[in-house]
């Protein structure tokens, strides 16, 4: 198999990095929990965000103890694995959704989920399955070594988080291994619904542009045009949306036509706010 990362090194360009490469305005990354609230609903849910304008689509990979993670997503987890949403049920989506688009497709997952896998043939089938970048929400960056050399053999983004308490020092490390953008945390907490952009957000992302050329995508509580119109003109490179897609979802479980159409309307909203 001619890995990705080969490719990569022979001049072709990664899906993520030819959304930035691309980009005219701030990309939005859209995340849904895989599996959530079943799998076909999932597919829809997920190509609903895509034809909404969808950027780069993050897929949670369902946990049971997904501690960076608030209630709304907590929920979407619990449902996914309600619903028997296993890792082979996640990779089967992601290869359904490659028949059907060539937007960039990330994993976001804890540490628990690829150990038990095995680090190596996860990665593998990510990449065979279609999958352009891995986050790992619980792996600190000094424990991630094993992670990035298999990252690197396959061909697979390795994205980081970054957070308001993150040294100079050590956003200069996270930067010089990480691939595809850096996640920077924009609230002290869990994932949620947010009123406002907070000034720590927009100190943070100004303080890491100083140490790195990498795109930079604010996530956690962004959630209105309002919230899209702040990041952008902070300089973001991206915004990242998670439970306010997931709250639609959950809103209109009983009735999949009304969060399909509610899904790409409220995607729509945000690339014009960009």
């Amino acid at each position: 198999m001619l890995l990705k990362w080969q490719r990569y090194r022979g001049g072709i360009m990664g899906r993520i990095e030819g959304v930035f490469a691309r980009r005219k305005k701030p990309a939005f990354i859209g995340f849904t929990v895989a599996g959530d609230p079943d799998k076909d609903t999932c597919m829809r849910a997920a190509m609903a965000l895509v034809e909404g304008g969808t950027d780069i689509l993050e897929l949670g990979v369902p946990f049971s103890d997904p501690v960076s993670d608030g209630p709304t997503i907590q929920n979407a987890d619990e449902r996914s694995l309600a619903a028997g949403t296993t890792v082979d049920t996640v990779f089967e989506i992601v290869r359904q959704l490659r028949k059907k688009t060539n937007v960039p497709i990330v994993f976001l997952t804890y540490y628990n989920m690829v150990y038990h896998r095995g680090i190596d043939r996860f990665y593998q089938e990510a990449c065979e399955a279609g999958v352009d970048g891995i986050l790992i929400a619980d792996m600190p960056f000094e424990e991630s070594d094993d992670v990035y050399e298999t990252s690197l053999r396959y061909g697979i983004d390795l994205i980081f988080l970054i957070t308001q308490t993150t040294s100079n020092e050590r956003i200069k490390k996270i930067a010089a291994r990480a691939h595809g953008y850096l996640y920077l945390v924009a609230v002290l907490g869990v994932t949620g619904v947010r009123d406002t952009v907070s000034s720590g957000a927009i100190n943070l992302l100004q303080r890491v542009r100083k140490h790195t050329a990498i795109p930079l995508a604010l996530g956690f509580g962004i959630s209105t045009s309002d919230h899209a119109k702040v990041c952008a003109g902070a300089g973001a490179d991206g915004v990242i949306v998670g439970s306010a897609i997931v709250d639609i979802i959950e809103k209109d479980l009983g009735n999949p036509d009304n969060m399909i159409g509610n899904l790409k309307a409220y995607v729509e909203q945000m690339k014009k706010a960009l």
